[in-house]
């Protein structure tokens, strides 16, 4: 990754976390949400750069919030690295045998096999009710490496760790965008037979991406259910998969760091048009999306490669 892009990235965590330490509580939460969401579509980006759009991103983004609820409430664990770790390994070893069924599949049956199986997910916790049912239940404050933060400066510790983790997550994924494997899925999305034919499997190159987005969909619900100190099925309910891909198609896939602003900037918007007109906020939203489908179909992120490419055209 380039020096300049690290040095963005790390000034967009610094202002982040100076934002949430500095301003109201509420928008702290906010730019917390909006992070752990930046995840999940960032793993969904992952997929629609192979040509496949995942309905279903709800399903490992509610097992990462409900494995963290768990570990805090029953089991005693609060460390948010720990809980991290375990909601990682738990998504992805779900993903690891999901995978094998639903990677063979392409265009609206991948979608509407993975929205299928987040549905199951949801209708089994809405029938268990010790877990809450359609309830839930609530998240204990989480603490670091023996440190307990008191209720608000738990917040700031969720922030933080999650603001680090984009940054990480984020040059990792350029990292990846950018080899050989992360070409591959371009190649799977252009020409499926030409791959196979070139020697490189392409049940193998979207298994990978598939199990990648997943871990990154338990991470992004592990920071929601911390910060929001609460889980409930919603969390995999179809509208929430839904809302992920509403967040892709706003900032577009030329970018990992499309993801994140496109989710800061649908969170702001959401809590704008909910204010705004409580009873009628989806249509706002719905006009929103339509407007940057029909002037910007490559997304937000559009407007940064015009603004380079007119900044190179001038300099040459």
């Amino acid at each position: 990754m380039k020096t300049r892009s690290l040095a963005l990235l790390f000034v967009f965590g610094l202002v982040v976390i100076a934002g949430g330490l500095l301003l109201p509580q509420w928008m702290s939460y906010l730019f917390t949400i909006a992070m752990g969401k930046g995840l999940v579509v960032l793993g969904l980006v992952l997929l629609m750069r192979a040509g496949l759009v995942s309905f279903g991103q709800g399903l490992y983004y509610c097992v990462g919030a409900y494995v963290a609820g768990m570990l805090t409430q029953f089991v005693g664990v609060t460390d948010i690295l720990v809980i991290m770790l375990a909601s990682v390994a738990v998504s992805v070893a779900i993903a690891a045998i999901i995978g094998l069924l639903l990677c063979r599949y392409r265009e609206i049956f991948f979608a509407m096999f993975s929205m299928a199986f987040s549905m199951i997910l949801y209708g089994l916790l809405v029938r268990n009710q010790f877990l809450g049912s359609t309830d839930g239940f609530n998240v204990a404050n989480p603490s670091l490496l023996g440190w307990t933060p008191g209720a608000e400066a738990s917040s700031d510790l969720v922030l933080i760790v999650a603001v680090f983790l984009v940054i990480v997550l984020g040059a990792v994924a350029w990292r990846y965008l950018k080899s050989l494997s992360g070409y591959a899925g371009e190649a799977v999305r252009e020409n499926e037979i030409r791959l196979e034919y070139l020697g490189g499997s392409v049940f193998r190159v979207v298994y990978v991406k598939y199990i990648i987005a997943a871990g990154l969909a338990a991470i992004g619900g592990t920071i929601t259910a911390l910060v929001s100190g609460h889980v409930d099925p919603e969390m995999a309910y179809w509208t929430t998969s839904g809302e992920f891909v509403f967040i892709a198609l706003m900032g577009g896939t030329a970018h990992v760091a499309a993801p994140i602003v496109a989710a800061v900037l649908f969170e702001a918007l959401r809590t704008y048009a909910f204010a705004v007109s409580p009873y009628t906020w989806q249509m706002i939203l719905g006009f929103a999306l339509l407007a940057i489908i029909l002037f910007m179909p490559s997304g937000l992120w559009s407007l940064v490669e015009r603004f380079q490419n007119k900044k190179a055209r001038k300099t040459s």
